[in-house]
């Protein structure tokens, strides 16, 4: 987003990133809930890119219009469901894409999405405190007591696949953009550094972590 706001180009490119990010939100529904009714979403790594790519204005967008439409659509939460979604969508991608847009390297990237794993986990913790005995009708002696065996690794891991993804999907799929003409040219000294081997195996053994991890946290094995 520039000064004078959206181009039509960019219009389209986030309705693109919107509709990816909602599709993939209902794919997850196959995907094991931890606790019944935590979900791991990949969209977060699509609004992340979204972010990298045209700065934490138009990541914020995407988030709350990717959980408007779950809520009017699928969701069974309603508004409650909706205020999570973009709690935790923003916590994460805000702080990720606010350092990478002043610090436009692999290291600024990384850096990034690790505070706003970070923050995610953090925000997660206070706002299941406050919301979740609402939602589920417990005492909230009941909440406290997952917060740290259960809420915490599930913000951990699910940042952690997500910024991995990121990570791992960034390049290629800016590339892809640019060669499109559906994005502009990085501008000059920014976003050093091409293709690095070194990062992409650093990336899959993050990704294959986070999700053996998140195998173990649903019971898988």
């Amino acid at each position: 987003m520039n000064k004078k706001g959206f181009d039509p180009r960019q219009i389209t490119i986030l309705a693109m990133f919107t509709a990816i990010s909602f599709v993939l939100v209902l794919l997850s529904e196959a995907i094991p809930k931890v606790e019944g009714f935590l979900s791991y979403e990949p969209k977060d790594a699509v609004i992340a890119i979204a972010g990298f790519l045209f700065g934490p204005a138009p990541a914020v967008i995407i988030c709350v219009l990717v959980a408007l439409i779950e809520m009017v659509t699928i969701s069974a939460t309603g508004p409650i469901g909706f205020l999570m979604n973009v709690i935790s969508t923003c916590a994460f991608v805000l702080p990720a894409s606010v350092i990478y847009k002043k610090r436009r390297t692999k290291s600024g990237a990384v850096t990034g999405l690790a505070i706003g794993v970070i923050a995610m986990t953090v925000m997660m913790i206070l706002w299941n405190y406050i919301i979740t005995p609402l939602y589920m009708n417990v005492d909230r002696s009941v909440v406290i007591s997952m917060l740290i065996p259960v809420f915490v690794p599930f913000n951990l891991i699910k940042g952690g696949i997500n910024s991995a993804l990121t990570m791992l999907l960034y390049k290629p799929v800016v590339t892809a953009l640019r060669s499109a003409n559906l994005a502009e040219p990085s501008p000059a000294g920014s976003e050093k550094g091409g293709f690095s081997i070194g990062f992409f195996l650093l990336s899959l053994a993050i990704l294959a972590t986070f999700l053996l991890a998140f195998c173990a946290l649903i019971g898988v094995f």
